[in-house]
């Protein structure tokens, strides 16, 4: 029996933030990968190289991690006052089936500047020189995400001195506004606290009963204090990442908070639904040593964050996570606020696994009930490569 040959397909390889994907203009995709289903979810895996039993992804574009296991399809906006729509696919590394249910804060970084690379946002709209400002629809939420992408000689400027911390070489700064974070995902209704409560009594079998903040902006993300937990919220990735009953217990949290949240109906539906919710770990601030031998001092922060990501602490922070601290910190009476010392505030510097990342939201009260207008942070993003793709063919 003969061996469909390979199909190449354009694709562009990018580091977004503390993350990096295989991003593809839509109308590139062969034609039955064009609409959401079976055959897209088989096409990206196959790009990525999963499900590998292996857990390294080895035969694929992915990175075996959950910042690398990513892929981001584009096309020309359909929604009025946008300039492009954005899609997110987490891609499992060891299962088949690709997460469609959050957005990739880290990647949104480089959506802007793909686009403008690819010719989906209007010419008129980009600068010789200065910022282009790129309208993005992020699809798997509908939010509206704003990113101010530098330009030089009328071409996207990737190089600069901005450093984040989680990325070994300075580039060019992206601000990144996340506007209305609040998700309307899954019947939400746009409801930041879906239980209404700042904070919760979650019961948790074989942890007991936590105190929690449930907030779904950003991504929605389960909060618990680390002390709580048996932690101080300086962990660095192998303290929790080689124990693998920590791991256990952090998917148990995982699985509770997100039925007590509205996003799935019984726990066994969380091992299908892997991006979301997030768990994190909060504490007051801390002097500690970073993964990359950095001393972070208790003073230059304002708390400390630990969050998992597919399963496994994440090496620095997402960036939805960071819309979801922001958003949580500048309310009054969440545990993230609580950490970060209580009060009203706009904007917070907090300590992850790979250094510190500040972020702002702006909050308001009304009738009883938070809102948050936007969420503000930097990001840089850089092309690492370009051209095609290959996968065999068939199946797609």
């Amino acid at each position: 029996m003969p061996h469909i040959p390979q199909i190449k397909i354009p694709a562009t390889y990018i580091r977004g933030g503390t993350s990096k994907g295989v991003f593809f203009n839509l109308e590139d995709l062969p034609e039955a990968a064009q609409l959401p289903g079976a055959a897209r979810d088989a096409l990206l895996l196959r790009v990525i190289g999963s499900p590998d039993p292996y857990g390294k992804q080895i035969d694929g574009m992915g990175g075996a991690t959950s910042s690398t296991s990513k892929t981001v399809i584009l096309s020309r906006s359909i929604k009025p006052g946008h300039d492009v729509d954005y899609l997110f696919g987490q891609v499992s590394i060891d299962k088949a089936f690709v997460d469609w249910t959050g957005n990739c804060g880290n990647l949104s970084a480089a959506v802007g500047s793909f686009a403008i690379s690819a010719g989906l946002v209007d010419a008129s709209r980009i600068p010789d020189n200065g910022i282009a400002t790129v309208r993005i629809w992020q699809a798997n939420i509908g939010k509206t995400i704003i990113a101010h992408v530098p330009i030089t000689k009328g071409e996207v400027q990737e190089t600069g001195d901005f450093e984040l911390d989680g990325v070994t070489f300075p580039a060019a700064e992206v601000q990144l506004e996340f506007i209305d974070p609040a998700a309307d995902e899954d019947g939400a209704g746009g409801s930041m606290f879906p239980t209404g409560n700042l904070v919760d009594q979650l019961e948790v079998p074989g942890v007991g009963t936590l105190e929690v903040t449930m907030i779904n902006a950003g991504i929605p993300t389960i909060f618990v204090k680390a002390e709580a937990i048996g932690y101080t919220g300086t962990e660095l990735q192998d303290a929790i990442n080689g124990d693998a009953e920590a791991l256990a217990r952090f998917e148990t949290i995982r699985a509770h908070g997100a039925v007590r949240m509205g996003l799935i109906k019984h726990i066994d539906e969380a091992a299908g639904r892997q991006h979301t919710p997030k768990v994190a770990f909060v504490a007051p601030p801390a002097d500690y040593l970073s993964s990359s031998g950095k001393q972070v001092s208790a003073a230059d922060i304002d708390l400390l964050v630990r969050a998992l990501s597919m399963g496994k602490l994440h090496h620095a922070m997402m960036g939805t996570a960071a819309v979801a601290i922001g958003t949580a910190a500048a309310i009054p009476g969440t545990l993230v606020n609580l950490a970060a010392g209580g009060g009203e505030r706009e904007a917070v510097r907090f300590g992850h696994p790979s250094g510190t990342l500040r972020v702002g939201a702006q909050a308001q009260q009304v009738n009883g009930e938070w809102s948050v207008t936007k969420a503000i942070m930097s990001r840089s993003a850089r092309v690492l490569m370009e051209g095609w793709v290959r996968v065999p063919g068939g199946g797609f």
